[in-house]
C-alpha cells in the first residue's frame, strides 16, 4: 500500500497538469512538492511576466502612432516601480490560482524540495518521506551562464522581472528569441541596448529570410545587434560594467544580462544512482510515453530537454495522466509545434524553414514582403510585414509557414491548424481573403517567388 499513486516533483504548467489529471479524472491519490513559487518558469520568471513586459515596452509606440491618427496624445516617463509593483500581484494572483486548481482536484501540496530515494519513495528537505506507486518529475530547466571572469557581474531572465530600476545602458548576451525579445522589451521602455552573439546571426533555427527581417526593423529602431563577437571579460567599473569583447573591443554597460541558453534541472535529485538516463546536457532520457529506464519514473517538460515550450510540458504531463491514470494510451505529438517569438515585429514559425526543406526534394517558396497599412500611415515607413509558405513541389503540401509583424503570433497559432492538417497550397489558394487585414496575403500569394 502507498501513501500516494503519484508524486509530482515540480509545481510549472507540465507538473500540474498532470497531477490535476491523474487526481481530479483518473482517481488518483496525488502529491506535488514545489520548492519555489507554484505555477514554474512560464507564470513566475518566463512567459507570463515577459508578455506584460512586452506590452508595456509597445506603449511609446502605440501613444506615437495614435497622434498621427489626430489624437493629442502625449507619453511621459515610464514609472518601472508602478509596473513591477502592478506584475508582481499579478504573479501573486496567477499562483493563488494554480494552487487552488491543485486544491481542487484534490492534490496534496508541499511547499519543499523533493528528492528521489528509490524507484519508490521520495524525500523531502524537512525529513518527511512518502512511498508512491509512480514519480513524476517536472522540474523544469534554469538559465546558464558561461564561466567568464566576472560573471557574478551580470543577471539572467530570471532577475529580469525584480530590478530596482531600469538600466541606461544594457548588454544583452545571446542570440535567442530571449535575448532577442528581452533586447526589445529593454529598448521599448527606454534603455540603451546593445546585442552581443556569437554566431554569424541571431535567432539561429528560424527561418532564414524571416530571422533577417526581424535584424533589420531591431536595427532600425536603434538595437546595436553585433554579431560573431562573444564576452571575454566582465569587470567592475567606476561607471558601471566593463565589458571585453573577444575581438578586443571594450563597452561599458549598467547592466549585463545573459541569455545563452538554459540547462534541464536534473541535479542533486537522486536520479543517476537509480539507474534514470541523464543526457549530455542534462536532460532525463524518456522513450515517447515520457519513461525512463527506470518503469514507476516518468519526466516531462523542460527536465527532458525534448521541446522547450510551455504548451507543450502540458501535452506532456496530460498525456502521461491519461496513459497511466485513465487507461487511454497517449503519446504527446511533437510534429508541427507552432511557436512565436515576441520581437518588435513578432515572429510567427511553423513547420520547416525554407533551409530546412530543401534537403527533402524540390520546393517552392511564397513570399510577400510589404509595409502594414497601420504603421504606413503613421509614417513609419521602415516598418516591412513578411508572409512565407514553403511547399513541397511535387505534392504541393504547405510544409511551413513564417509571419513576421504585428500579432504574428496570434496569426500563427490558426495557420499552424491547416499546416498541421496537411493543407496544400491549393487549400489556402481557394480561401477567401478577409480584406483588409496583412493576413490575407497568406491567402493571395499566387505565383512562387523562387523555386529552390
Amino acid at each position: 500500500m502507498f501513501d500516494y499513486d503519484l508524486f509530482v516533483i515540480g509545481g510549472g504548467s507540465g507538473g500540474v497538469r498532470a497531477a490535476r489529471i491523474a487526481s481530479a479524472e483518473g482517481g488518483a491519490k496525488v502529491a506535488l512538492a514545489e520548492e519555489s513559487r507554484m505555477g514554474g518558469t512560464c507564470v513566475i520568471r518566463g512567459c507570463v511576466p515577459k508578455k506584460l513586459m512586452v506590452f508595456a515596452s509597445e506603449m511609446p509606440e502605440a501613444v506615437a502612432d495614435a497622434r498621427a491618427y489626430g489624437w493629442d496624445a502625449t507619453v511621459g516617463a515610464f514609472d518601472w516601480g508602478r509596473f513591477r509593483g502592478s506584475l508582481d500581484r499579478e504573479l501573486d494572483r496567477l499562483e493563488a490560482a494554480y494552487r487552488n486548481t491543485l486544491k481542487s482536484a484534490g492534490v496534496v501540496i508541499y511547499d519543499a524540495r523533493a528528492v528521489v530515494v528509490d524507484p519508490h519513495r521520495v524525500r523531502l528537505a524537512d525529513g518527511q518521506e512518502f512511498s508512491v506507486k509512480h514519480i513524476l518529475i517536472a522540474t523544469g530547466g534554469r538559465p546558464f551562464v558561461p564561466d567568464v571572469p566576472g560573471a557574478e557581474l551580470a543577471v539572467t531572465s530570471n532577475e529580469m522581472f525584480h530590478l530596482e530600476a531600469l538600466p541606461k545602458r544594457a548588454l544583452v548576451v545571446g542570440g535567442g528569441y530571449i535575448a532577442s525579445e528581452f533586447a526589445c522589451i529593454l529598448h521599448g521602455l527606454g534603455v540603451q541596448v546593445t546585442m552581443m552573439y556569437r554566431g554569424a546571426a541571431i535567432l539561429r533555427g528560424f527561418d532564414d529570410e524571416a530571422r533577417a527581417t526581424v535584424v533589420a526593423a531591431m536595427t532600425k529602431r536603434g538595437i546595436a545587434v553585433q554579431c560573431g563577437v562573444d564576452v571575454a571579460r566582465l569587470e567592475q567599473a567606476a561607471g558601471g560594467i566593463a565589458v571585453q569583447g573577444t575581438d578586443g573591443s571594450a563597452q561599458e554597460f549598467d547592466l549585463v544580462m545573459y541569455a545563452t541558453g538554459r540547462k534541464p534541472n536534473s541535479g542533486g535529485l537522486g536520479l543517476e544512482a537509480l539507474g534514470v538516463g541523464i543526457g549530455a546536457r542534462g536532460q532525463i532520457l524518456v522513450d515517447e510515453w515520457s519513461q525512463t529506464a527506470v518503469p514507476s519514473i516518468y519526466a516531462v517538460g523542460d527536465v527532458t530537454d525534448r521541446i522547450n515550450l510551455t504548451p507543450v510540458a502540458i501535452r506532456e504531463g496530460h498525456a502521461f495522466a491519461d496513459t497511466v491514470f485513465r487507461g487511454v494510451p497517449t503519446k504527446a505529438d511533437h510534429e508541427l509545434v507552432a511557436s512565436a517569438v515576441f520581437t518588435q515585429p513578432e515572429l510567427g514559425s511553423v513547420g520547416l524553414s525554407e533551409e530546412a526543406a530543401k534537403g527533402n526534394g524540390p520546393i517552392e517558396i511564397f513570399s510577400a514582403s510589404f509595409r502594414p497599412m497601420r504603421s504606413l500611415f503613421a509614417g513609419r515607413t521602415e516598418d516591412r510585414v513578411l508572409m512565407k509558405l514553403v511547399v513541397d513541389q511535387a505534392s504541393q503540401k504547405v510544409l511551413g509557414c513564417h509571419i513576421v509583424g504585428p500579432g504574428a503570433g496570434e496569426m500563427i497559432q490558426l495557420a499552424a491548424i491547416a499546416v498541421k492538417m496537411g493543407a496544400t497550397k491549393a487549400d489556402f489558394d481557394r480561401t477567401v481573403a478577409v480584406h483588409p487585414t496583412v493576413s490575407e496575403e497568406l491567402v493571395t500569394m499566387r505565383k512562387p517567388s523562387r523555386v529552390v
